[in-house]
């Protein structure tokens, strides 16, 4: 049974006669708002700067322009791809009275021509098509994404922040490595707090010492490595602080439940908590579907054979995923999951 936080059709009731259907198709440069009502001749469509109160007031005279002609508009139900913009927009607009959808991208079907038309305008009638048919209740058409609010987006930064800082720290060491090897020295840790004052006594094969631009490059590239560390530890600290100061605020207590599992630190958890666990997600394939670990077969006529995880989810839960499911058998072996694992 489907629970009613379900995304993929609308569970609100859909008056045409009384509600006014806008798609906005957003870009850096512009945006196209294209409307639609009943009863009306003509389905307006205005390009605008990129300015909110600009839109606000063009749905104001939309509104005003059905009134005119006999319409009684009482609710404006407005939708827009996800993307660069983030949820800024529809947290305003619905604070304006809007009723505010945010469209997976992903979720609306296209043509599968080799070189199709692609402008603004056809985009919003693509919009337009898929957001009607959401609102009527049909499946199939599109699905929404929940909006979150700023408190929550702010409490997922510490996760990914680390996880920038992370892969900016491997990319560095990674750098180093290859400068290294490119001179045929081995034996040298990067990783080690004071490799920086030992690069200068390392000798190449031929007994040389690393050239002056590369052994300055790789000074900066060490000075920014340790950098990196340091802004690691500060982050790691900050959040461990803000959860023992309030172990019961939002979803702490679930993060501080996760860590007391063998092999879950604070920061597995909390990125399970941020990403995933705090999303009132419908069941147990909807989490896998998130995560892009759900199959991809491929089936038709004869033949029979899965192309493996679809890998259409969020990649930052995955990861967090399979990582945990490596770390379950390297410290619980011994437990009942562990056969189902290995």
């Amino acid at each position: 049974m489907k629970k009613s936080n379900d995304l993929s059709k609308s569970l609100a009731p859909f008056e045409p006669d009384t509600c006014m259907v806008v798609v906005v198709e957003l870009s850096q440069s512009s945006w196209l708002v294209a409307g639609r009502a009943a009863n009306l001749d003509r389905q307006p469509i205005k390009k605008l700067e990129p300015d909110e109160n600009a839109l606000l007031r063009l749905l104001d005279r939309w509104r005003d322009e059905a009134s005119g002609k006999g319409l009684q508009i009482e609710r404006i139900a407005l939708a827009y791809e996800a993307g660069r913009d983030g949820f800024w927009l529809a947290r305003w607009l619905r604070r304006n009275g809007i009723d505010v959808h945010v469209m997976h991208p992903t979720s609306i079907s296209v043509s599968r021509e080799h070189r199709r038309a692609k402008t603004d305008r056809l985009d919003t009638a693509l919009l337009m098509r898929a957001f009607l048919g959401w609102l009527r209740g049909e499946s199939g058409h599109c699905t929404m994404v929940a909006v979150p609010t700023l408190a929550e987006e702010d409490l997922k930064r510490p996760s990914r922040e680390h996880e920038t800082l992370a892969g900016e720290c491997a990319r560095t060491i990674n750098r180093l490595k290859s400068a290294l090897m490119r001179l045929g020295i081995k034996g040298f840790n990067p990783k080690l707090r004071r490799a920086q004052g030992r690069l200068e006594g390392l000798r190449t094969l031929d007994g040389e010492p690393i050239p002056a631009n590369m052994l300055r490059e790789m000074n900066h590239d060490l000075a920014r490595l340790a950098f990196i560390r340091a802004q690691m530890k500060a982050t790691e600290q900050a959040r461990l602080e803000r959860i023992e100061d309030h172990p019961s605020a939002e979803n702490n207590p679930m993060v501080l439940m996760l860590a007391r599992i063998v092999g879950i630190g604070i920061e597995t958890a909390d990125m399970l908590v941020r990403e995933l666990l705090s999303r009132n997600l419908r069941d147990r394939r909807a989490v896998a579907r998130f995560a892009g670990l759900t199959g991809s077969p491929d089936e038709s006529g004869m033949r029979r054979r899965e192309k493996g995880l679809s890998k259409a989810g969020s990649a930052r839960v995955r990861r967090g995923m399979i990582k945990l499911a490596w770390r379950f058998l390297q410290h619980q072996r011994e437990s009942a999951l562990g056969p189902v694992f290995s």
